[in-house]
């Protein structure tokens, strides 16, 4: 029998892909079609050139270069998806020009790339004085390029791309005496930007974005803050005050002359608001004043989730403050303590107690547990 007649039409990331044996030669493409008829009209073709003996099909392509793969295809198709993104174009086209600068990596065909080619582009790269949070945000590129080609079919197969152990992370976690050092160190600007965060868990970028307009200072006991910028839609959310985000930003709107709308953290940047490279400055001076030891500004939202997390918030909540779009990123956070074990299985007894029979069987499971501990 020359093939299969069954259609194997299959779809992953968004668009089908078609997968079926022809003459012992395992055939498996990326339709890049959204549409299922077009996928199979797509997979009916490949069989006809199968079957009039298209060698292009059955004998594997030539891969293109690295260099002409970024050029000529990731590039256009980076400039078309984040049009309305430049920070994140901007990182695809650093990253890649940076990987291009590299001949002995960005001459290779993209299915030639192995690990040790990469290991030479990391010697280059630390040569060049680059760090190991920098290198990886780079090899992170690569890999999304090479990841891409393969979807598209440019290529049959690649290796994997593996990050560098040892980078430097924003998990790290104030103290209350670390806290209260680096804000009594911090400038005027810095103190409002650094109090917000710790005490919202907001991204350094949503706080710099806060507008006027988005403040209300009469909703709920202390007011309430309204994100507007985010990467996705459980990033747009409401968040309370507390007492002194409230103090930080009235005394900031005072001064102001009581703006009806405008950016909260005003400043002389393209943009209008403030910048990483506004804060960078002040965030290392207030470092080397306080004593504490360094860290990002991104930490001080991980600190806050941290206590959050210890404070018993459940996981479901903590998305929803945090703006995560998975309960799984929030489960990081969430260590549930043994009174709260014993809590849960207490409400328990409370929803199982009218049960005919039942009543002794909660209480009884309760104590076995509490004496495992």
């Amino acid at each position: 029998m020359k093939g299969e007649t069954v259609l194997s039409i299959y779809k992953r990331d968004g668009v089908y892909w078609f997968n079926f044996w022809w003459d012992k030669t395992h055939i498996q493409r990326s339709t890049r079609q959204g549409s299922r008829a077009a996928a199979i009209q797509l997979e009916a073709n490949c069989r006809t050139e199968l079957a009039k003996g298209g060698a292009g099909i059955l004998h594997k392509k030539a891969s293109p270069t690295l260099r002409d793969f970024m050029r000529l295809e990731f590039m256009p198709w980076v400039a078309a998806t984040f049009e309305a993104k430049p920070k994140t174009f901007s990182w695809y086209r650093g990253g890649v020009r940076r990987l291009s600068e590299f001949d002995p990596l960005a001459t290779l065909p993209l299915d030639k790339i192995s690990g040790d080619k990469v290991a030479g582009y990391i010697a280059y790269r630390r040569a060049k004085g680059l760090s190991t949070t920098g290198i990886n945000r780079e090899l992170q590129i690569l890999r999304r390029i090479t990841r891409v080609a393969l979807e598209w079919g440019r290529v049959e197969r690649v290796n994997k791309i593996k990050m560098l152990p040892g980078e430097n992370r924003r998990e790290r976690v104030l103290t209350m005496p670390e806290e209260a050092r680096y804000l009594t160190a911090a400038s005027e600007l810095l103190l409002s930007v650094a109090t917000v965060l710790l005490d919202s868990g907001m991204r350094p970028e949503e706080c710099f974005r806060l507008r006027w307009e988005k403040t209300n200072f009469d909703n709920g006991r202390y007011g309430t803050l309204h994100v507007t910028h985010g990467k996705t839609q459980s990033a747009r959310r409401f968040l309370p005050m507390t007492a002194r985000v409230r103090r930080c930003l009235l005394d900031r709107w005072t001064a102001n002359g009581s703006p009806q709308e405008g950016w909260v953290f005003a400043a002389p940047t393209k943009s209008g608001h403030v910048e990483p490279s506004t804060i960078r400055g002040l965030h290392r001076t207030a470092l080397k004043r306080s004593g504490v030891a360094p860290f990002v500004l991104y930490s001080l939202r991980h600190t806050f989730l941290t206590r959050l997390g210890e404070s018993g918030c459940d996981a479901w909540t903590l998305a929803r403050i945090a703006g995560h779009s998975s309960v799984a990123i929030s489960g990081r956070y969430v260590h549930p303590s043994e009174q709260a074990v014993l809590g849960a299985f207490d409400r328990l007894h409370g929803q199982t107690a009218h049960i005919e029979g039942k009543d002794d069987v909660v209480p009884a499971v309760v104590s076995t547990y509490a004496d495992m501990l």
